[in-house]
């Protein structure tokens, strides 16, 4: 058993003998362009050493060559990507900081009484010119370009609207504002209006009213008085193109026979403008319950919004027939010191309020004035439970608020 071994073993030595000799010069190479690296490890390590050492001597030749040639900057490496096992933060020490010295104050020194200086208005956009106009003696403005000439107050102009030409009456003179509060392009005025251009204007308002019996009869005719529809002004346009009828009614009209009815009498365009009870109030006028005529019929131009919490506010009484005006809405003027009384009622106790009098006492506001700013406060006294309860006036600012009352059957000890 031990010689057969030995002779395997043997040609084993003598088998890899032969190969070595035949393949002596096939040993696998790696050709570079500057270096032959074997297949070994001893080949590799001799092999990164001389990359190692090649690196360093260019760094050094680069310093060498920076000290001599100050000129030439020094070219940045790429960072070699390492594992780092452990990061530390190196913080820079922030910039210092700059304090600048504040600018000198400088004090103006007040003018005199004498100089008048012109107030600075906050808009600096550009300025366009404008004017005013009227078509109505109690209407609404529109702004028309003056062109190059210039136009007092009442001053009769001919102008184009969508309805055609118009006869207006200067309300603003010519103007300059703001071109962002005004609504672009403006139409121009076309001429002065002469004295033919206002008899015509006269005439029309005259044929305009004539028109109004006729159509009445139409309106009749087509059983449209059963709907309530009733006419309160016609008028026609400065060039007759047009005869417009404002009417009111309860609720929607078909008036479409009645247009053409119309339109063959009076040979022109017939325009049905239905409005509101309050247009028909500012359009016929007559005398408030104050003696004055109607504000929508002297001054104003639009109707404002008026709440019956402006009239609680105003402690007016709370009845329809004295705050309401001849159109059966709540009165206009109730508007007007709407904004005075919502202010002073910021900073004036309330009704049931639970204030302390300058005296020391407590009690609880039963009335308040807001324009002459007493307020009666019912006094509660230590023997209020044998019922000596006084009420006095007290000036606003002598009370201060602590509580509110829910209800009347809540006591002020109750609080305490």
């Amino acid at each position: 058993m031990n010689e057969t071994n030995t002779t395997s073993q043997k040609n084993k030595n003598k088998y890899y003998n032969n190969y070595n000799k035949n393949n002596k010069n096939k040993i696998p190479v790696i050709q570079t362009s500057s270096v032959t690296i074997p297949d070994s490890v001893t080949a590799l390590n001799e092999i990164k050493e001389k990359i190692i050492g090649g690196i360093q001597s260019s760094k050094a030749n680069k310093a060498r060559q920076t000290k001599e040639n100050p000129g030439i900057r020094e070219t940045r490496e790429p960072k070699k990507i390492t594992e780092i096992k452990e990061v530390k933060e190196i913080r820079e020490a922030p910039p210092p900081v700059q304090v600048k010295a504040p600018p000198p104050v400088q004090v103006k020194t007040p003018a005199p009484a004498s100089v008048q200086i012109p107030e600075t208005e906050t808009d600096t956009g550009p300025k366009i010119e404008i004017v005013g106009v009227r078509f109505k003696p109690v209407g609404k403005i529109y702004f028309f370009s003056p062109g190059e000439d210039r136009y007092a107050a009442n001053d009769k102009i001919i102008v184009e609207t969508s309805r055609g030409l118009e006869l207006g009456y200067i309300a603003i003179p010519n103007k300059k504002v703001s071109a962002g509060k005004v609504a672009q392009p403006l139409k121009h005025i076309l001429r002065r209006a002469s004295e033919e251009d206002a008899a015509r204007a006269e005439r029309n308002k005259k044929n305009a009213k004539d028109t109004i019996k006729i159509a009445n009869d139409r309106i009749k005719f087509h059983n449209l008085g059963n709907l309530k529809m009733k006419l309160i002004e016609a008028e026609y346009t400065f060039d007759n193109s047009k005869l417009i009828y404002y009417f009111t009614a309860d609720g929607r009209v078909d008036f479409r026979d009645l247009v053409k009815d119309l339109a063959a009498i009076f040979k022109t365009r017939i325009e049905m403008r239905q409005i509101g009870i309050r247009d028909q109030t500012k359009a016929v006028g007559g005398l408030s319950i104050c003696g004055r005529p109607f504000c929508c019929n002297s001054f104003l131009q639009d109707f404002a919004q008026v709440t019956i919490k402006m009239a609680k506010e105003q402690n007016l009484s709370i009845n329809s027939s004295k705050i309401s005006g001849a159109c059966g809405r709540l009165m206009c003027c109730l508007k007007y010191e709407h904004e005075a009384y919502d202010h002073l009622s910021k900073d004036t106790p309330k009704i049931n309020s639970i204030v302390e009098v300058s005296t020391g006492e407590t009690g609880v506001v039963t009335e308040s004035n807001l324009l002459t700013g007493i307020c009666k406060v019912k006094i509660n006294h230590k023997a209020a439970d044998a019922g000596e309860i006084a009420v006095k006036p007290f000036p606003k600012k002598n009370l201060k608020i602590i509580g509110f009352m829910k209800n009347e059957q809540e006591h002020l000890y109750d609080k305490k």
